[in-house]
């Protein structure tokens, strides 16, 4: 295969293709925009801000590590140093970051370039990648429907081939549910696991770096690169990361929770259809089904929104105009500069996530709101470590239907916020999860389960996603049976 083809390889390949000299940094990295994104950028609009020079510098700089030549897109909340860092919002229009954030030093000290900012909803509040200042990201399999939200920009980049790795982050399911509507395997470690330093804050106590890629065994190599304490973030956990290597072991001997109860209504056939396929394909691999009931989404749906909006509501806070970022121009005192500059500069959902936010801190509805769903966090919490005193990790949906449309539920907030029902539940446990795709429905479109493994279960998941990718078949597990990514060439 050619350089200019190398966008198809995996991230361990096209880094082993570098180091051997066989593959240029920089033909590795261009390749992706000389590809397919010629074709597809233009119309899927992932890429929120890009940069030649960029590219050329960080290509030159490359050192021969791990992610030797590696092109990364990263979301746009990541701070980087040759990027603007603007949250896909008015409010930061412009912002260049004066340092990097821990996950990218670490990028780029094992070889990565930073291949652009990938596009999102505003402050990575949505599900949709619809609330975004530069418009909204498509899903490169079917032009009329969303990509998945918050992180829309880096998946679809990943789907259709402009990078075999990208980073986003997690806070109530936005990297799970868009690698789930594009057919990637996406990664929401544990909390803790991977530093927030350089993480534009949404919802501190949920937010965590995650991981898109083609195929298990990159998510593993990132996973690695990424991972371990970080003296800037005191949130990171002190104690050595889980080793990941043993990613192609397979399952057998593991079991996996089946709580068919949670898709009992309310879940498109499809998606139950991939459940029964991926249940299948793990048991082929020699895993043991066990049945239980577990908790209701809604739930955890509700008290996800009190927690995420007050954190939100404070985090937010900074944004006023007087610092950085956009500022009003016609402001005739102090008061009036924080209004004006706020209203102009946040998009609608922004507002409403900060508004419900201040009502549930303010005083009289503390006690009622936050401090009630803080308790509900811990009952939570217990039920997953229940859950997983029965299995080794659970097997249900990432999101309740396919891709939707694009414009289908900008009008119906509630509506929106139910496409994380099923992912929400890992952010307040601070436990990893994994979405993995199952092959494509009749209709073309993706097809995805999520597998939710106990505190530094990743080593479990990853192996039970690389028995899903290769049908459960035992013979097929080892990293040298990897397949090339061929992206369809007609949509």
């Amino acid at each position: 295969m050619s350089a200019r083809e190398s966008w198809r390889y995996s991230a361990a390949r096209l880094s082993n293709e570098v180091r051997r000299g066989a593959v240029t940094a920089m033909e590795a990295v261009e390749s992706g925009w000389e590809g397919p994104a010629r074709e597809w950028e233009a119309r899927v609009h992932a890429v929120a801000h890009h940069d030649a020079a960029a590219r050329a510098a960080g290509s030159r700089a490359a050192v021969k590590g791990p992610l030797a030549g590696v092109p990364v897109l990263v979301k746009d909340n990541l701070c980087t140093t040759d990027y603007p860092t603007t949250c896909a919002s008015r409010i930061l229009a412009g912002w260049r970051s004066p340092y990097d954030a821990t996950v990218i030093e670490r990028l780029r000290r094992a070889g990565a370039v930073v291949t652009g900012k990938g596009n999102m909803d505003e402050f990575a509040m949505g599900s949709s990648t619809e609330f975004s200042c530069y418009g909204p990201t498509r899903n490169p399999y079917d032009l009329t429907r969303v990509p998945g939200g918050s992180s829309g920009g880096p998946a679809a980049a990943v789907a259709y081939g402009l990078c075999p790795v990208a980073l986003g982050s997690d806070t109530g399911g936005s990297v799970r549910q868009p690698a789930a509507f594009c057919g990637v395997f996406g990664l929401k470690p544990t909390y803790g696991r991977l530093s927030r330093y350089g993480l534009v804050a949404f919802g501190s106590s949920l937010d965590q770096v995650g991981i898109f890629a083609r195929h298990a065994g990159d998510v593993a190599l990132l996973f690695e690169t990424l991972g371990g304490a970080d003296p800037c973030d005191a949130t990171t956990r002190r104690t050595a990361a889980p080793d990941v290597s043993g990613w192609d072991r397979g399952v057998a001997g593991l079991t996996f929770g089946w709580p068919a109860n949670l898709w009992a209504e309310g879940v498109e056939r499809e998606i139950i259809e991939g459940l029964e396929d991926a249940a299948a394909r793990l048991e082929r691999a020699g895993a043991r089904r066990v049945t239980f009931d577990f908790m209701p989404g809604e739930f955890a749906v509700a008290t996800y929104y009190l927690v995420a909006t007050a954190e939100a509501s404070s985090n937010l806070a900074r944004f006023d105009g007087v610092r950085y970022g956009f500022r009003h121009d016609d402001s005739s005192d102090l008061r009036a500069l924080y209004t004006r500059t706020r209203t102009g500069g946040f998009g609608p959902e922004v507002k409403r996530r900060i508004l419900l936010g201040t009502y549930v801190l303010s005083a009289g509805y503390y006690d009622a709101y936050y401090l009630t769903a803080q308790r509900a966090r811990t009952r939570i919490r217990r039920e997953y470590d229940q859950a997983f005193e029965k299995c080794d990790f659970m097997l249900l949906p990432a999101a309740p239907t396919l891709p939707f449309r694009l414009g289908e539920k900008t009008e119906d907030p509630l509506a929106m916020y139910l496409s994380d029902i099923f992912t929400i539940g890992a952010n307040l446990a601070g436990t990893p999860g994994l979405t993995v795709p199952v092959g494509m429905t009749p209709e073309g479109l993706p097809r995805a389960v999520q597998l939710l493994g106990r505190e530094d279960g990743e080593p479990e998941l990853l192996r039970a996603g690389r028995a899903i990718e290769v049908g459960g078949e035992p013979a097929r597990l080892g990293r040298e049976t990897e397949r090339e990514f061929a992206w369809p060439s007609k949509r």
